[in-house]
């Protein structure tokens, strides 16, 4: 045999001796290198069929050369090559020898790339820049109808929200105007504008510290402004990956501005409870509901409710209909109505960074 071909063959040798490999429970085996897996299944990389994702129910044995990191449910790391064996790992770290764990407690695998993007993203979550880990929405809906009668309606809702472990950020804006036209008569049936940004910082795990502020312009109320500064406490009752639910209570300072020079200030508790409800990977529910009594005139208050339901079409597109309830108790003399009820429907289009 030549020097070349022995060349040839030491190095396809040492290339296959050096590759992970993963034994099916039907005897088949696979070699490559394993670049994750969760609890469910794993990730390896093979030379001709690109990346495989093999079900963990499907394997019976893996054993890797190349060192992977182990990440435990205890929140432990466990780091060198790997071999598994009745439902056991064996992990041969560089310092402590040997170590085995039951694969009912492993959470995560990972290659030592894929280590480097874990941790990567942990520093991003631990000290993020102000324009990261931004997540949001937005909602639009246009009606037109033409005939013996006539009206348009226009819609428009936007969400950003900033999340980290230590603390939230949310801006938020709506608006929608309607008019409709019969026989020559012209009628505005809604020209309002609601948007406002909240800071909440977690004093806790469950509990929360919340301010925020709120402004607000409708017409049909002849409001010119209503700006509402306030703060307070908050829990987490319900937290986990389909659902999250919330109650907040505080004070808050109300000022208005109405037409024909009108102006009112006054205290306010507020008291109120938000809701996020996945109800299935396409369809999601969202609540929010909050009670404003009035400190200064005794017996009078304001409540806040908006609901939405989201039927996501593709991951940045959906399907939303929104309801917005604003009721006020004590409206000045020209408004009749004390409700201003907002029922929208239209596309929502999702963004994140």
């Amino acid at each position: 045999m030549s020097t070349s071909h022995c060349l040839f063959l030491f190095i396809a040798l040492t290339t296959v001796a050096l590759a992970d490999q993963v034994t099916l429970s039907n005897g088949d085996r696979i070699t490559g290198q394993i670049v994750k897996s969760d609890d469910k299944e794993l990730t390896l990389k093979t030379e001709f069929a690109g990346e495989l994702k093999i079900q963990w129910n499907a394997i019976s044995t893996i054993t890797s050369t190349a060192p992977l990191y182990v990440h435990l449910t205890s929140g432990d790391t466990l780091a060198g090559p790997i071999t598994t064996e009745d439902h056991q790992f064996r992990v041969a770290t560089a310092n402590n020898g040997t170590i085995t764990t039951p694969k009912d407690k492993v959470k995560a695998i990972t290659s030592k790339e894929e280590e480097a993007l874990y941790e990567k993203s942990v520093e991003r979550l631990k000290n993020p820049t102000l324009l990261d880990l931004w997540t949001g929405f937005l909602d639009t809906g246009l009606s037109e109808v033409r005939g013996n009668a006539s009206s348009t309606t226009f819609s428009m809702a936007m969400n950003a929200s900033r999340t980290t472990p230590r603390d939230k950020i949310t801006v938020y804006f709506t608006s929608i105007y309607s008019k409709n036209k019969t026989n020559g008569v012209r009628v505005l049936g809604a020209d309002a504008d609601r948007g406002g940004i909240r800071y909440d910082v977690n004093l806790g795990s469950r509990t929360f510290a919340f301010g925020a502020g709120d402004f607000e312009y409708d017409q049909i109320q002849n409001l010119d402004l209503r700006a509402v500064f306030g703060g307070g406490l908050g829990r987490h009752v319900i937290k986990t990956d389909t659902t999250a639910f919330d109650l907040f209570g505080g004070g808050a300072l109300n000022k208005e501005f109405f037409g024909n020079n009108v102006s009112r200030t006054s205290g306010e508790i507020q008291i109120g409870d938000t809701l996020a409800h996945k109800v299935n990977r396409s369809f999601q529910l969202t609540q929010s509901l909050i009670f404003f009594p009035n400190l200064s005139e005794g017996g009078e208050y304001r409540m806040n409710f908006d609901a939405s339901g989201v039927l996501a079409i593709k991951k940045w597109l959906g399907f939303h209909i929104t309801l917005s309830d604003r009721y006020l108790s004590n409206p000045i003399p020209a408004i009749l109505k004390k409700n201003d009820v907002l029922l929208t429907t239209g596309i929502r289009l999702t963004f994140a960074r």
